[in-house]
């Protein structure tokens, strides 16, 4: 698996409909720097609590951001509610939910410059789209905490859809937890893939129009510490022409 390429990476894709990527692979495939990547994950330790969790947890932070992505090229768009309808998330959909924003030197960085400038030219070759044709991207960084006295939920609305065309869910990092296994399922719930982002940079490529995905609950390994799950999701769906 480690040995994956450009070319295998979109095989699978578009095969099976994902592709698990241990941090080798997904580095490969985006490339950036060491010191990028320390000050990237960094950012995670400033996230905002997330105020619309429909289940009363307390146990997930967050910040989001909108892009417009464009062959290799990005841009961010103004600061926007993340939208989902309950057709997708039956326990927080159908409610404008604005997070705080991604701070501008991590959405202007280099790691999100490296991921958009090499998936989204493979997400418009995958769909035969036009090399320069057009997506809203979103971006969500997430901190899922747990504690005994009360279980962090990664996806709490369980296995699902985004309603988008392409997803990327890659892991920043693990402290003190246990679980947390991703899961993988078929457009009609049926688990195809069970395996566990262990490792920064461990990663999940998806095609959301047939994939399924969720997370396990995480745990504390040893009480009296902190213990949390970090994860970057960034979203592609395809605009019109002209959008």
């Amino acid at each position: 698996m480690e040995n994956h390429c450009v070319v295998d990476v979109a095989g699978e894709l578009a095969d099976r409909g994902f592709v698990h990527l241990p941090a080798p692979a997904l580095q490969r495939l985006i490339g950036w720097g060491e010191g990028d990547w320390v000050e990237f994950a960094a950012s995670w330790d400033r996230l905002g609590e997330d105020r619309y969790m429909a289940d009363g947890g307390r146990y997930r932070r967050r910040r989001h951001a909108s892009f417009g992505a464009r062959g290799g090229d990005v841009v961010r768009k103004a600061h926007q509610p993340h939208y989902q309808s309950r057709d997708y998330n039956p326990l927080n959909g159908d409610v404008q939910r604005w997070f705080d924003a991604v701070e501008g030197a991590i959405a202007q960085g280099p790691v999100v410059r490296s991921i958009f400038g090499r998936l989204t030219p493979l997400f418009a070759a995958l769909d035969a789209r036009a090399a320069d044709a057009a997506w809203h991207s979103e971006m969500h960084q997430f901190r899922i905490e747990t504690s005994p006295a009360e279980i962090g939920r990664p996806t709490p609305e369980g296995l699902h859809r985004d309603g988008v065309d392409w997803v990327l869910v890659m892991l920043i990092a693990r402290e003190n937890v246990t679980e947390g296994v991703t899961e993988i399922g078929d457009a009609d719930g049926r688990s195809i893939g069970r395996f566990t982002l262990s490792h920064p940079g461990d990663a999940v490529l998806l095609d959301d129009r047939r994939i399924r995905h969720g997370v396990t609950p995480i745990r504390t390994l040893m009480e009296g510490m902190p213990a949390w799950r970090d994860a970057l999701v960034v979203t592609w769906r395809a605009e019109a022409a002209g959008g």
